[in-house]
């Protein structure tokens, strides 16, 4: 796909150097939006009964295709990544674990979307290693987790516990916050490209079509988000998770599970299983909005037209489903 611009742009938004954008240029950009560790299954446009609040994305899904049998290969984030942007199995680019790094040679669609005269740029977390831009130009925010080997497993231990995983303590100490390093980035990750936008189309009728990816790091866990989406759940009664079993009755996969992620020795209470459901929801309804801002810069920019719009997760969060939180399980609500 190439883009050719009119000799005579049509009226369109006038950026601060008068420049004048196209409404209907050849090529659509596109706008990829993901969150992290969003579970499908407890969102309103999968499940009728779900108590998050997502105006912004159920408003979206009315009028979009909703993939309702996609399934990550791997529910862990670098894995699921890496095997969503190449477009092969974790097994054929050997992405295991968080720590797994694909060569640079390997095609990922940022390559293709360049190479049909895209500008490709990405925003936010990726959980790339050694090399941070397979294929997109631009990365306008630096990854927060590492870019190196430093959270790289052991396998010949298996059963050793990294002290720095997922534990109990997000349950435990889930709630209301004031800051959290989550929150700053993707806040700095959501000035970054609603500025992109804004500095494309100051740009005129000459820019290439864009390919923005926004990376979000919510609602993944700790368990913790500020008072404005804590409060947008105040009066509501958290459901309790369906699927309840015991732990000697757990699968051996599950009882890896719960070992790994420090959960074996607990026993959670029904508050403390809600109060980490509420600051999940919470966060969902805080993705909800930062949809919703980057919708109202296209709808500002006249931008939205011709702006290809799709939103994803890279898994899911069990929640206390089958007595499992966080992910890496094959249950409907991790992957």
């Amino acid at each position: 796909m190439t883009s050719t611009p009119p000799e005579t742009p049509p009226p369109g938004f006038l950026g601060q150097n008068g420049a004048s954008t196209p409404q209907v240029p050849d090529t659509p950009n596109i706008l990829f939006i993901m969150a992290d560790q969003l579970a499908a299954p407890q969102l309103k446009i999968w499940n009728d009964k779900s108590q998050i609040k997502t105006p912004n994305l159920d408003k979206l899904a009315e009028k979009s295709v909703i993939f309702d049998s996609a399934y990550c290969p791997s529910p862990l984030c670098a894995p699921s990544r890496m095997s969503l942007v190449t477009g092969q199995l974790p097994s054929k680019i050997g992405a295991y674990d968080n720590a797994s790094s694909i060569s640079s040679d390997t095609p990922t669609f940022s390559h293709y979307l360049r190479h049909a005269g895209y500008e490709t740029v990405l925003a936010g977390k990726m959980h790339f290693i050694g090399d941070q831009l397979h294929g997109w130009e631009k990365r306008l925010t630096a990854d927060i987790y590492p870019a190196d080997y430093g959270w790289a497993v052991n396998w010949d231990e298996p059963d050793t516990r990294l002290e720095w995983y997922h534990n109990s303590s997000s349950i435990l100490q889930a709630g209301p916050c004031v800051r959290s390093n989550q929150l700053d980035y993707d806040e700095a990750s959501m000035h970054k490209s609603t500025q992109y936008l804004y500095d494309y189309v100051r740009q005129g009728p000459d820019a290439r079509p864009f390919a923005l990816t926004v990376s979000l790091t919510h609602p993944h866990d700790p368990y913790t988000i500020e008072d404005k989406y804590w409060d947008m759940y105040e009066d509501v009664d958290i459901d309790m998770p369906e699927v309840q079993i015991k732990k000697e009755d757990q699968d051996p996969h599950s009882k890896r599970l719960q070992h790994v992620c420090d959960l074996e020795d607990y026993d959670f209470t029904p508050e403390q299983i809600k109060k980490a459901k509420r600051a999940y929801y919470g966060a969902c309804s805080y993705v909800d909005d930062c949809i919703g801002k980057l919708l109202d810069v296209l709808d500002r920019c006249k931008l939205r037209d011709n702006t290809i719009i799709i939103f994803s997760g890279d898994h899911g969060d069990m929640l206390g489903e089958r007595g499992l939180w966080y992910k890496m399980s094959y249950f409907e609500s991790s992957v």
